[in-house]
C-alpha cells in the first residue's frame, strides 16, 4: 500500500528507539547463531500480544547482520520486560551466554534513544506505512512540515 505523496509521521508523547540486533560472524556455525535469530520474532510475538508492557511496533531487517528498530512508550517499560523473569528475553540472554558469550561466532549489539517532541522528524515518500508511521500517526508533510527544520519545531515554522 504505497501512498504516492510527501508524509511524516508525529507520536504523541515521549517514546523510545531501541535498535538491536545480530551480526552473524561464523555462517557456517549455524548451530550457534540459528537460536540466536530465533529469539527476537518470538520476543516480538510475545511483546505484541500484550500491548500494556510498553511496546509499539517494530522493523526487522535480515542479512548477515539482522537489525530491528522497535519504538516502546517509555524507557522504564523496555527495561522493565528486559529483567521480567517470566518472559522470553531472560532464557533468550542466558541461552546466548551459555552458547556463545564471546566466543566470536555471533555479534550482538543495541541502542537505545529517548524522544519526545521536537527531537525527532520523519519523511517518507511513495512508500507504505512504515517504521515510525506505523507505530504513529502519518500526516501529509505539507506547509511548515516539508523541511526537516518546519517539521523538528511541529510545523511551526516556515521552511
Amino acid at each position: 500500500m504505497i501512498k504516492r505523496e510527501r508524509i511524516t509521521a508525529t507520536l504523541e508523547g515521549d517514546f523510545v528507539v531501541f535498535l538491536i540486533g545480530m551480526r552473524i560472524n561464523k555462517p557456517l556455525l549455524v548451530h550457534k547463531w540459528f537460536p540466536v535469530a530465533q529469539a527476537m520474532p518470538r520476543m516480538i510475538k510475545e511483546l505484541s500480544r500484550q500491548p500494556d508492557l510498553g511496546f509499539i511496533h517494530a522493523e526487522m531487517w535480515f542479512s548477515r547482520t539482522i537489525i530491528l528498530v522497535q519504538y516502546w512508550r517509555s524507557m522504564e517499560q523496555l527495561l522493565a520486560y528486559a529483567k521480567n523473569k517470566e518472559a522470553e528475553h531472560l532464557p533468550a540472554w542466558r541461552s546466548f551466554n551459555q552458547a556463545v558469550g564471546t566466543d566470536g561466532s555471533v555479534g550482538i549489539w543495541h541502542e537505545t534513544y529517548k524522544a519526545s517532541p521536537g527531537s525527532y522528524e520523519s519523511v517518507y515518500v511513495n512508500m507504505p506505512p512504515f517504521g515510525l508511521g506505523k507505530a504513529g500517526v502519518l500526516q501529509p508533510a505539507t506547509g511548515g512540515k516539508q523541511s526537516a527544520s518546519g517539521r523538528l519545531s511541529g510545523g511551526h515554522n516556515a521552511p
